[in-house]
């Protein structure tokens, strides 16, 4: 695996790709690597010739007050796991790398997608995450990414953001990575003490039965929400949202009709914010 501080060398390495017809798939990730992410390099393998994975800690996307100065950084572990992973370049940049000056040019999504859930409580966290891809897909300029499904909203937004701009770029989705007990894999659940990360897989177990009660029919979806939100609360989680709503645009769900939805949430236990959704 090569390693690319400088977008010159990066784009250096991979004009020489292009030039023996490699397809290019790109995996952001913003590092401290799981077995969610290095999932998505193995798919990615299965869309493309040369596989680059990014790490970069985006400021723009983080509010004053949340983890950007302790989110883990560990690129050297990171970087073997990508070689186990048959990752072929990793871009790694410094910010003043990725940003040499301030970023006064912004990508700002649709209020409809990045003011709702998410959104609400981390405004301008959409705007920071559809900048930086859309300055990595700039530098990579790739022919496929890939982007997990458990930040479902980023999901969305980044795939209607490819669409609107007619990027030639093929957004494909990786299923959420879980542990045994369901507690879905991200980067922050090392922030959990032993017993919050007991009790962290109740979210799932909470998203489950909405799941389960929907397809038996159920369709009091506030009725639904507030309890499960009430079991959290119950428990000493601090939860922002539970809610559900159309897969294709996080709108509220039609009383009637057989529109795909998606259940979702976010929840804080301890000091820790977890997010998760399954699809109904």
């Amino acid at each position: 695996m090569q390693v690319h501080e400088t977008i010159a060398g990066l784009r250096a390495a991979l004009k020489a790709a292009g030039q023996n017809g490699q397809h290019v798939v790109l995996v952001p990730t913003m590092g401290n690597l799981h077995e969610g992410h290095i999932t998505l390099m193995r798919q990615a393998r299965t869309h493309g010739d040369t596989i680059v994975a990014s790490i970069f800690v985006n400021r723009l996307q983080f509010r004053p007050g949340e983890d950007f100065e302790r989110y883990p950084r560990t690129l050297a572990a990171d970087c073997e796991k990508l070689v186990a992973a048959g990752v072929d370049h990793l871009f790694a940049p410094a910010e003043a790398e990725l940003y040499p000056e301030p970023q006064r040019y912004v990508v700002e999504p649709p209020p409809e997608h990045a003011n709702i859930l998410e959104g609400a409580f981390r405004p301008g966290h959409f705007r920071g995450v559809a900048t930086v891809v859309m300055k990595l897909f700039a530098v990579v300029q790739p022919q496929a990414a890939l982007f997990g499904k458990k930040d479902y909203q980023q999901f969305m937004a980044l795939s209607a953001m490819v669409r609107q701009f007619a990027l030639p770029i093929e957004v494909i989705p990786g299923e959420t990575v879980r542990a045994d007990d369901g507690l879905a894999l991200s980067s922050r659940n090392g922030y959990l003490t032993p017993a919050e990360r007991a009790e962290a897989p109740r979210l799932h177990r909470c998203l489950a039965r909405i799941v389960a009660a929907v397809r038996a029919g159920n369709r009091d979806y506030a009725a639904l929400e507030a309890a499960a939100d009430a079991e959290l609360r119950a428990r000493g989680w601090s939860p922002d949202y539970v809610a559900v709503r159309r897969r294709i645009d996080l709108e509220l769900p039609p009383a009637e009709g057989k529109t795909p939805l998606v259940v979702l949430a976010a929840a804080r236990l301890g000091s820790t914010r977890l997010i998760d959704n399954l699809e109904i």
